[in-house]
């Protein structure tokens, strides 16, 4: 089982000196790998202690970055899509649930 990681994750494994096995997804392979990372730094920051979330809180950023650059948005594409989604639905500042 694999798993995608951050780009300089095999020469500092390498650098300690260990062997590995890895390879470059394809575009298709690579979108399924994101949204299966998005996944697993939410579950992380979950599972988080409240020290550790904020770091926790900085990978789940980075696999939505790296999903938005795959889909062709850059930051600000996607700051303006969440902000016309806040103006035309809300944020979460007021915190309501629904019953």
């Amino acid at each position: 089982m694999g798993k995608l990681v951050r780009d300089l994750i095999p020469s500092i494994i390498e650098a300690l000196g260990r062997v590995l096995k890895y390879r470059t997804l394809d575009h298709s392979e690579y979108g399924k790998a994101l949204i299966d990372k998005l996944f697993e730094e939410a579950r992380e920051f979950h599972d988080a202690t409240p020290e550790d979330r904020p770091g926790e809180l900085a990978d789940v950023l980075e696999v939505v970055r790296a999903l938005a650059a795959h889909l062709g948005l850059t930051d600000a594409d996607l700051d303006n899509l969440a902000e016309d989604k806040r103006l035309e639905r809300g944020g979460f500042e007021q915190r309501f649930w629904l019953e």
